[in-house]
């Protein structure tokens, strides 16, 4: 990975391209007006380009970036907003003054809308192991304008930590935390969802495995709540209650402690 800017660069955001590259112990290199992909050629390298508005992370030798939006969550929260329902929310049975612990953030949609449930009185943090969609999300969180203040709060209040989620589960007390949430990444999910398909180049997959789940239960307080394809068998194999919604590509389940 390397740092570099957008092709109309400033002294400025030369400088912040630095910065980011510092912060993230990479390379930075000046654009000195070559196009993304020949620098990658060159680097044989995946980059990380700091633009005017936004982050953007090329996998290399692809044209299609990654970068930080909100996704599902702005229409979810004028939903909530209105007095209508919202699958995660009736899964998770949020309220304010709760903390969640998203051990899966992503895009972080869920727990934006785990945010704006909880209220100022409430904490949700977000866990994501690959160390460059943590840093993006985790700026993006903070400077991404919907227009919605409600909205720009919650998501400003999110905690992005970056860690594998088994081992921050390990680090947590017993019963410290009120709903432990996992939304693992599944292929059926990626095809046809063209707002999450540059995350698949640089998410992390890792299974369900027994261990988490030991760890997320042993976390939990009130709920572990895991959103998953239909056709998952970690609903079955763990025990979840389903909320199964009628032509939904998945699910929501939950365990009750």
């Amino acid at each position: 990975m390397f740092v570099t800017t957008s092709g109309r660069t400033t002294q400025q955001l030369n400088e912040k391209a630095m910065d980011i590259a510092a912060t993230l112990d990479v390379p930075y290199l000046p654009r000195k007006k070559k196009s993304v992909q020949l620098l990658q050629e060159k680097c044989d390298s995946d980059c990380l380009v700091v633009g005017k508005e936004r982050l953007e992370l090329f996998q290399k030798g692809e044209q299609e970036p990654f970068f930080f939006h909100p996704n599902s969550a702005m229409f979810r929260i004028k939903r909530l907003m209105r007095g209508e329902h919202d699958p995660f929310a009736d899964a998770a049975k949020l309220s304010p003054g709760m903390t969640v612990l998203d051990c899966t953030l992503g895009l972080a949609s869920d727990s934006i809308v785990a945010s704006f449930l909880v209220g100022k009185e409430g904490s949700v943090t977000g866990i994501e192991g690959e160390k460059f969609l943590a840093y993006i999300v985790k700026e993006g969180l903070k400077t991404w304008d919907t227009g919605i203040p409600q909205m720009n709060e919650a998501m400003e209040r999110i905690n992005v930590i970056q860690s594998a989620s088994l081992d921050y589960l390990k680090g947590l007390k017993d019963a410290s935390v009120d709903c432990v949430y996992f939304d693992p990444m599944f292929e059926e999910s990626i095809i046809g969802s063209v707002g999450i398909k540059p995350l698949t180049h640089f998410a992390i997959y890792n299974d369900l495995d027994e261990e988490t789940m030991e760890e997320a239960l042993r976390v939990a307080k009130f709920r572990v709540v895991l959103k998953d394809h239909f056709r998952s068998s970690h609903f079955e194999k763990y025990g979840f209650q389903v909320f199964r919604r009628q032509n939904a590509k998945f699910h929501f389940g939950y365990i009750e402690k």
